[in-house]
């Protein structure tokens, strides 16, 4: 039980570096889940129904950060993505939605001029399909 709460914890403590960065706080006072709301809008907005019982969804997303805060989470970004991938699965669960493989969520650096701000693009990716590339 020791070791569950460490990791919770050291998730918390990954979470947390991420709003950090992604959020500064010279802009406007953002709420945390920021992230995590575009991961659920982008598999919402692109679900695409195929029966009255099956609606696939995204499951490879890519987040692009300014290169600085990517940089900076740089030796954290794998436990990071898997993190965010596990807010998508328990959406998908809640909402009832199916991937067409593994989710897996990619940090990667965006453009100079994304100063403070992220994007996030997705697609949905059969299994063995690959990287998830730019």
């Amino acid at each position: 039980m020791r070791s569950l709460a460490a990791l919770e914890h050291t998730m918390e403590r990954w979470s947390n570096a991420l709003w950090t960065l992604l959020i500064p706080l010279a802009h406007k006072q953002h709420d945390h889940a920021d992230v995590v709301r575009t991961l659920y809008r982008e598999c919402d907005d692109r679900a695409l129904i195929l029966d009255r019982r099956r609606v696939l969804v995204p499951n490879a997303f890519v987040i692009e950060l300014p290169p600085q805060s990517h940089q900076q989470l740089a030796g954290t970004s794998r436990q990071l993505g898997a993190h965010l991938s596990s807010h998508v699965r328990r959406h998908a669960a809640e909402q009832g939605y199916i991937f067409a493989g593994p989710v897996a969520v990619q940090l990667i650096p965006g453009q100079e001029d994304t100063v403070g701000r992220f994007r996030v693009r997705s697609r949905i990716a059969p299994e063995g399909a690959g990287p998830l590339g730019r």
